[in-house]
């Protein structure tokens, strides 16, 4: 998991153009990333969530490795305030 803080509405507004375009490349590329969720945060308007979850640590590797997420982060970088990422491992939840 990982929050973004955006610098302003500008730098947000950018952001979710950078968002969408680097779905679109993960969905296209990335056969092992099986969730790829990208929210805003309710009633903080400059903040965002991603949700990733890899098939396995080879997975996330070649994400993390790849030319598109790359310049993805080498774009988003400037628009933000603040970056937390956060490994988490699975406990008890259900899923339909």
């Amino acid at each position: 998991m990982v929050r973004f803080d955006c610098r302003d509405s500008g730098a947000a507004a950018r952001f979710d153009e950078l968002t969408a375009t680097a779905v679109r490349q993960i969905a296209e590329n990335e056969p092992g990333t099986l969730i790829y969720a990208t929210s805003a945060v309710d009633e903080e308007p400059l903040a965002r969530v991603f949700y990733e979850v890899y098939r396995d640590r080879a997975a996330f590797e070649t994400h993390e490795n790849a030319e598109h997420v790359r310049r993805f982060h080498e774009l988003k970088d400037p628009l933000l305030t603040a970056t937390r990422v956060e490994f988490l491992t699975p406990g008890p939840g259900l899923q339909r």
